[in-house]
């Protein structure tokens, strides 16, 4: 089989109301999407999202899912996108998964839900004193100096997600992560943000565990059509167990998106299409020296149209 463009679902960012909210009340695909969200919650998605308290709430969680897919059917009717193969890192495993068929749209949203709250109610207890760190500009034998110094100080850390040669993401201590950013600068990197709840680590085993036995063991994955790019490590998923683990396997293993690009190259693609709310994965080098990239977020979809001249 050919593969020429793929779909990406972004991970989620710091995404508020007032960024999405009219894309959400006024595109149709949104508006539809909004809908099955409402009667499967059994509350107002917009109403709760306008409303909730931090970046990663139960609202924001959903809507950002909602607000993908809705961005990538008015990638569809808008863009004529219509991919060969599907990927999304981190948060985006979910959309891709809805997209590819594997879950129905109610059932994706309720996983959703589920994970949403399975997180908060583990992080309420358990490592509570854990964030991830994202940096830039921190070549990788630096970065392996910095960790060698964290492991003689006797300090748990891992590396959470690879985004591109000099960009990543490291889980450890709140209280070293002042010491990180110093550590970071004196080399050359350059700290961003510090994330709560923290995700992609082996230290969480027991949260997968728990995820499995409290959220995914009540659903039933069917094959995806198209198939599903694995984020922890470029594998081409064709079956619905594939996508089970792959949920499963993001609690407890790294992001490796530059894995991802190497994959989707090697099977041809030349163009991405990034749907949904992005400020990172389209744009870092890994994705925009290999392909074509072509964004589908709300802002662009609420633009005004440009009027058609006459012949």
């Amino acid at each position: 089989m050919a593969y020429d463009t793929a779909l990406v679902f972004p991970g989620m960012g710091p995404n508020s109301f007032a960024d999405v909210g009219r894309f959400m009340v006024a595109e149709r695909h949104a508006r539809d999407l909004v809908a099955v969200a409402d009667e499967t919650l059994g509350y107002s998605l917009v109403d709760a999202f306008r409303q909730a308290d931090g970046d990663y709430s139960e609202a924001a969680q959903v809507a950002f899912f909602v607000n993908c897919l809705a961005s990538a059917y008015w990638a569809r009717d808008r863009l004529g996108v219509e991919p060969d193969v599907v990927t999304g890192p981190s948060f985006g495993e979910k959309a891709a998964v809805a997209y590819s068929g594997a879950l129905s749209l109610p059932d994706a949203i309720r996983l959703t839900v589920g994970i949403a709250r399975c997180l908060d109610d583990y992080f309420a207890h358990e490592h509570r004193d854990i964030v991830t760190l994202s940096f830039v500009r921190t070549p990788k034998e630096r970065l392996d100096e910095i960790r060698a110094e964290l492991d003689d100080l006797g300090e748990w850390h891992e590396i959470s997600c690879y985004v591109d040669e000099d960009f990543a993401m490291i889980s450890l201590a709140e209280h070293r992560v002042e010491w990180m950013e110093k550590r970071l600068r004196a080399v050359g990197g350059l700290p961003l943000y510090t994330m709560r709840p923290p995700m992609h680590a082996a230290a969480f085993g027991p949260l997968r565990a728990k995820a499995e036995r409290e959220v995914l063991s009540a659903f039933t994955f069917a094959d995806p059509t198209p198939a599903v790019v694995a984020d922890q490590d470029g594998a081409l998923l064709r079956t619905g167990e594939e996508l089970r683990t792959m949920l499963l396997d993001s609690f407890v293993k790294p992001l490796d998106w530059p894995s991802v690009t190497a994959s989707l190259k090697d099977l041809g693609v030349r163009r991405v299409c990034v749907a949904g709310p992005d400020s990172l994965f389209g744009r870092v080098p890994c994705t925009t020296r290999n392909f074509e990239v072509v964004a589908a977020h709300p802002r662009l979809a609420m633009a005004p149209r440009r009027p058609t001249r006459a012949a």
